[in-house]
Formats: structure tokens, C-alpha cells, sequence
């Protein structure tokens, strides 16, 4: 069974993952064009940080970033193994489930352009294309996305 629940990203199975999701990153996009969040970063208190997991195994990572007035989806990443199993799904799930209690009316992102499997997760979850938020500029590499919560 998969479980989807608020964790830290201290864990040593959510670090590992989220060190795979960085290092990824940096060997798609200029480091100007990479805007994760550090370990320390997600550990912020506007950060709901989520594990995604079988028994003891973490399998998936994903944030939610109170940013106001809407939230940003932040470093959603599923190990490679597990890809195709609904991690991902079930992570996104939980973070619009979060962003809802915390009445926010919408959800945005942003996403690297080479990223398709991320691109056909948010589309097939409602996300639609928006321009640029918050202090992101636009660039080649970056897709913006974003969805109504109400």
C-alpha cells in the first residue's frame, strides 16, 4: 500500500532523493535555470514537505510552498524504480489536499522544459500553462504552470 504523509527532508531516504532530484536537475539546466529548494530551504515553516512510501521504503518526494496568496509546488521527485506506480499522482494529490485545507484558491509550479513525463503529470491533473510568478523570470528552460483550486 502506498502512503503518502508529512515528513522532513532530514530523512535519510527523502535526502537521498531529493540529493537524485538535484543533481538530475543540474545536469538538464544552467544553474541560473535551477530553482529547487535546498534541504534547508524546504525545511522553512510555509513548506509542507511530503514522503511518499511502502512499508519503510521511501519511494517519492513533494512540497507544498505557502506563498501567500496561492502555493507553489516544489521538489516532486519519484525514484526511478518506482516510476509508473502512481507515486507521483498520489504526491500531487496530497499537496492539493494540503493546499485546500490552507484555503488557498490556487496552485502553481514552475517546470524545466525537458521534463515531459512532469509536463503530462500536471496537464492530466489540470494544471494549464501561465506565465511567469512570484520572483521567476522567463527563460527557455522553465515551463509555468497553474490551477484553480475553487
Amino acid at each position: 500500500m502506498l502512503i503518502v504523509e508529512r515528513g522532513t527532508p532530514t530523512h535519510p531516504q527523502a535526502t537521498a532523493l531529493l540529493h537524485q532530484s538535484h543533481a538530475l536537475m543540474q545536469s538538464l539546466f544552467n544553474p541560473e535555470d535551477n530553482h529547487y529548494l535546498s534541504i534547508d530551504a524546504l525545511c522553512a515553516p510555509h513548506i509542507r514537505f511530503f514522503m511518499a512510501r511502502r512499508g519503510d521504503q521511501v519511494l517519492g518526494t513533494g512540497a507544498l510552498a505557502i506563498m501567500g496568496d496561492y502555493g507553489e509546488v516544489k521538489s516532486m521527485f519519484v525514484a526511478p524504480d518506482a516510476r509508473g506506480q502512481g507515486v507521483a499522482q498520489a504526491l500531487l494529490r496530497q499537496i492539493e489536499d494540503e493546499a485546500r485545507q490552507n484555503r488557498l484558491p490556487l496552485l502553481r509550479l514552475e517546470t524545466g522544459d525537458k521534463l515531459a513525463a512532469a509536463h503530462r503529470l500536471y496537464h492530466t491533473a489540470g494544471f494549464q500553462l501561465c506565465p511567469p510568478f512570484g520572483d521567476y523570470t522567463a527563460n527557455a528552460s522553465s515551463v509555468f504552470m497553474q490551477k484553480p483550486l475553487t
